[in-house]
This record gives structure tokens, C-alpha cells and sequence, in this order.
């Protein structure tokens, strides 16, 4: 039945009017691009496409194992949860709340569904649209609330498991409340290094443009941290990302509003990181002017920030130099063949191991970096980036028990069944059997 939900969903989005109609109204609630919200929109589409028809009864395929005698077997099974509960971000109103509730449904569960107060809107819209290609109004619960009333709900309700999608800090509380009964994808400090063949700089930099700014930097998979090699510091790289992101503007949404960070708190951070020795701003630091955004909001110019490498890795400069700023900024610093190591133990320091680049076709070079790293969405390769992830491969941290992938079939299975063995032992009995002596 929900391949069929899904074959009729996918069918609708695909509809130009329909797509249309939900990219802008991502638009009304979370800060981006028309671009980019209509590629949301087509993300879910794609999603939906993949499980049509038998593809969900596929996500819960059994194994059985022989047994020691005529009767015996072992079976193997993916087994829902029962009462589960989504919870799910502001910066991607349609595409990451959508995809977990889905993979619930699919694995057979019942959830509750809980989107940030400011894009929910989004989700009730498309759950009326699923209403209307058949899943039952009895399948889903969906809940508007603050925070606070939501986590009173989880205490009492005792949810069997519960995907967080959001902050570090409020993952790890509900983790302790809910006696880790958790799925986590939280905040991602997530880097890119650059290797030493330079190749492609117009390319190299758009990417690195779009991975630190498009929605103002607000994925938890926005590059963070740009580690160059000397041979890139000498190309033309840094100037030409100055030029792409002077190219953004309010007018598009190709820059906006900041929703968690308000512009005095990423100016500030700004402040503190250039007064670290031989740091400098490269561009950006500069709230944006001739705008009517509110005060409880931020809104900075895309900024970058060069800091020493050396600098970075001093124990009174990293917990500063790596804290995640969900807005357009980045770090950026550089190293030479020999800091290399340095590197690695810039990355080995960092606790969240969301998503990764390491741009480089020096194959040597990739198995140094990624043999020595650990984050779940790695992107390897000269056309590496950090964010972007389409429907069609893993998307979550690694390192983690805890971790919670999104939208392939791997990813359902972990996030929303557990693995349950049947032993069947149905005889016959052997001739003449008699009771043994006790042992």
C-alpha cells in the first residue's frame, strides 16, 4: 500500500504546478534560493520514485539460516519499533522530515511527527498531499509545539525510538531522557581539504562557494573549514571565491536571513578569531545593509576567515577555530606536504563526523586522508564537495552508534527496524529419543 502512496506522491510533485507551489513555499519559511528550494522539492520527488510498487515489501526482506536438524531453521527479520517519533529541522522544511517519516512508515512503524514551529506549515501541507494519494490520516500523528512541550512528550510517552535531526546540544539531552532510545543526525563541523594537484580552480572554487554559502550556510553539511595546500594558496582559488561570493545578494536569497545566529553573535566570533596570531579576514565580517531582517535574526555578508594552521591546532585556539557557526562562514588555512599529519589531527579532534571533501585525484593522497578519517558522508575526488547530497546514497554521520542515516534503503533499515531471530524447531523427534541424564 505505501508504494502505491509513494507512486502517486512522486507523480504529484513532479507536476510543475505542484513542485512550483512547494519550493515556494519553503521559500516563505526558511531563507534560500528559489534554486535551491525547487532542488529540495526534487530530492523528495526522486526519494519517492525509489520506493514505488514493491520496493518497500523489498526494505524488509528476510534471511534463513539451516538449523542442526530436520525442523530447525533460523530466520532472520527486520522488525519495527511500534510507536516511534521525527523530529526534524528548520533548513530543510520538505526533504528531511519527509524522508525519515516515510522510511518510519515503510518499516511498519506509527510516528509522531515533529517539525521546527517556523517551517512547519511545509510538512502539513505535503502530509494533506500524501492524505490525498492514500496513506490513512491514522498512520501518522503530527504535532505543532515548542520544544519544551515536545520533550514532555517524549518523556511520558516513551517513544520506542527517536530520530533527532538537529542541534548537538539538544541531541545529547535526549539522549540522557529518553535513556538513549535515540537516532542522531546533529551538527556537523565539516571539512574540505584540498590536495596538492590543482586542477579546475574556476570549478574548485564555485564549489567551495556553494558549499559554505548557499542558504546562507545553513546545512549542517556547509563547509566549515577549508584546509588548501600551499599549491592552491599560490593559484588564483581564494580571489575568485572572493568574487563568487560578492556575487550574492539579498535580493535572490542567494545570501539571507540567519535563523539561530543573529548577526551580533557571528561578528563577534569573527572578532575573536582575528585576534589569533596571523589570522586574517579574507573577505566578508560585515553585516549586510538596506535590509528590514529583525534583530533576533543574522545577517552577515559571506565571510571567511584565514587562520595559521599552527595556531589552530594550540589548545586554547581550537575549541574557538571549530565551533560551528550556522551561517555563511567559514575557516580557511593552509599547509605544506609535511603538515600533512597536522592536518589529520585537526580532523581526529573534531567530535561531529558529518560530511567531508577531500578534493584530490592523487589516489595516494585519498587513501592517506580518508584511511585516517571517519565521517559518514565522504566525497573523494576533484569534483568532491561537502554538501548537495542527493536521494540516492548515505547520508548521515559516522562514528556514532547513535548515528542516523537518510534515504537510501541501508539507511531506513538502521534508522527505523532492529534485527529480530526467529528459531523454528518443529521436530520430527528422533526415533525412540528418551530423556537424558540432567547436566
Amino acid at each position: 500500500m505505501l508504494g502505491d502512496v509513494s507512486t502517486k506522491a512522486a507523480h504529484a510533485l513532479g507536476l510543475p504546478e505542484v513542485s512550483d507551489f512547494f519550493a515556494k513555499l519553503i521559500q516563505r519559511v526558511s531563507p534560500k534560493s528559489y534554486q535551491q528550494a525547487l532542488i529540495e522539492v526534487l530530492v523528495t520527488q526522486k526519494f519517492l520514485e525509489n520506493f514505488c510498487g514493491d520496493q518497500v515489501r523489498f526494505l524488509a526482506r528476510s534471511f534463513a539460516v539451516p538449523g542442526n536438524h530436520l525442523g530447525q531453521q533460523s530466520n532472520g527479520f527486520r522488525w519495527p519499533y511500534g510507536p516511534v517519533a521525527v523530529i526534524a529541522p528548520f533548513n530543510f522544511p520538505l526533504e528531511i522530515p519527509l524522508l525519515q517519516l516515510m522510511g518510519a512508515l515503510y518499516m511498519g512503524n506509527k510516528p509522531v511527527l515533529k517539525v521546527d514551529s517556523k517551517v512547519c506549515i511545509v510538512m502539513e501541507q505535503m502530509l494533506r498531499l500524501l492524505h490525498e494519494c492514500g496513506l490513512p490520516v491514522d498512520d501518522v500523528d503530527f504535532i505543532n509545539s515548542d520544544g519544551k512541550t515536545m520533550n514532555k512528550l517524549l518523556v511520558e510517552a516513551k517513544p520506542r525510538m527517536t530520530l533527532f535531526t538537529g542541534s548537538s546540544r539538544v541531541a545529547e539531552k535526549l539522549a540522557d531522557d529518553l535513556s538513549g532510545r535515540v537516532k542522531l543526525e546533529d551538527a556537523g563541523f565539516d571539512w574540505k581539504i584540498l590536495g596538492p594537484d590543482v586542477n579546475e580552480v574556476d570549478y574548485v572554487a564555485w564549489v567551495c562557494d556553494q558549499d559554505a554559502y548557499a542558504c546562507s550556510g545553513q546545512k549542517c553539511s556547509a563547509e566549515s573549514i577549508l584546509f588548501m595546500h600551499e599549491n592552491w594558496s599560490k593559484s588564483s582559488l581564494l580571489d575568485k571565491m572572493t568574487e563568487l561570493a560578492a556575487r550574492r545578494k539579498l535580493d535572490d536569497l542567494t545570501i539571507g536571513p540567519v535563523l539561530t545566529v543573529t548577526t551580533e553573535t557571528m561578528l563577534d566570533h569573527a572578532k575573536k578569531l582575528l585576534q589569533i596570531p596571523g589570522s586574517r579576514l579574507l573577505f566578508g565580517g560585515e553585516a549586510l545593509q538596506n535590509h528590514s531582517i529583525p534583530k533576533i535574526y543574522g545577517a552577515i555578508k559571506p565571510t571567511a576567515i584565514f587562520v595559521p594552521l599552527e595556531e589552530i591546532l594550540k589548545d586554547e585556539h581550537y575549541p574557538l577555530v571549530t565551533k560551528e557557526i550556522f551561517g555563511p562562514f567559514q575557516v580557511v588555512t593552509e599547509y605544506k606536504d609535511n603538515q600533512l599529519p597536522l592536518v589529520l589531527d585537526a580532523l581526529e579532534k573534531m567530535h561531529a563526523h558529518l560530511t567531508a571533501a577531500v578534493v584530490s585525484n592523487d589516489i595516494l593522497f585519498l587513501q592517506k586522508v580518508i584511511g585516517n578519517s571517519v565521517n559518514g558522508t565522504t566525497y573523494a575526488g576533484l569534483r568532491a564537495r561537502t554538501t548537495g547530497a542527493p536521494q540516492n546514497h548515505w547520508f548521515g554521520p559516522a562514528g556514532d552508534p547513535r548515528g542516523a542515516g537518510i534515504g537510501t534503503p541501508e539507511a531506513i533499515k538502521l534508522v527505523w527496524s532492529c534485527h529480530r531471530e526467529i528459531i523454528y524447531d518443529v521436530g520430527p523427534m528422533p526415533l525412540g529419543w528418551k530423556v537424558p541424564a540432567s547436566t
